[in-house]
């Protein structure tokens, strides 16, 4: 066990390679918060362009438009997405920073997927609840703003919070665009002390630590979100 710890020691504190690993988590955590944050407001935008009127002429191009991405996105892999953007969308513009392009990127990929959980929740909200807001004078927009979304969020809390861990996961394939995040990071200290098992089992804690600090974070602030319902 000492012979562990005395290796440990010197895979992760010697050469500071641990500060390899701290730089990485910066970079992953970059990535997802602003990912989610932009694939929630894309998402939120394609859900009612999904839930609009569908049968009636130019009305029906928001539907076509928004079911067209998100059957697309959802159907092809986040590593090619990923590829395509880098090589073939800024292939040809210069400097732009690898880390803004891994953010577009998943916020293309997770918005498809937020879409279909804001439209969901929309769908779980009650009809009443949209009878009650135009009967009290609001427009079918304010309605939608001040009656449903806020209901249908709270109705997809839970999925979201998912479709937050799932992305932090995903993020370990922005290596492939030369990005050090945490994963590409172990992979860095694998080739310099040709070891992999100290390094990998390191990246795989550091991410079990910080999704099981979500999820109870998450489950707090969903517990409060079901208080709030009790009358």
């Amino acid at each position: 066990m000492n012979s562990l710890f005395i290796r440990v020691y010197e895979i992760l504190v010697g050469g500071n390679r641990y500060k390899l690993l701290l730089s990485g988590l910066g970079v992953t955590l970059q990535v997802t918060v602003f990912s989610a944050f932009f694939g929630v407001v894309l998402g939120l935008l394609l859900a009612v362009m999904k839930l609009g009127d569908k049968s009636k002429g130019i009305l029906r191009i928001p539907y076509i438009i928004s079911s067209a991405y998100i059957d697309v996105i959802r159907g092809t892999p986040s590593v090619v997405q990923l590829l395509i953007i880098y090589h073939i969308v800024f292939g040809g513009i210069k400097n732009v920073p690898p880390v803004i392009i891994a953010i577009i990127a998943f916020a293309i990929n997770s918005s498809a997927y937020v879409a279909e959980i804001f439209r969901g929740g929309i769908l779980a909200v009650d009809i009443g609840q949209t009878e009650a807001g135009i009967s009290l004078g609001l427009s079918k927009v304010q309605t939608m703003r001040y009656v449903v979304v806020p209901q249908a969020l709270k109705n997809a809390f839970p999925a979201l919070a998912n479709e937050f861990i799932v992305l932090m996961k995903e993020t370990a394939i922005v290596g492939y665009i030369a990005l050090q995040d945490l994963t590409k990071a172990g992979d860095f200290i694998i080739s310099r002390t040709y070891n992999a098992f100290i390094p990998l089992f390191t990246v795989a804690l550091v991410y079990f630590v910080i999704i099981k600090f979500l999820t109870k974070l998450f489950n707090m602030f969903e517990g409060r979100l079901r208080k709030s319902d009790i009358r």
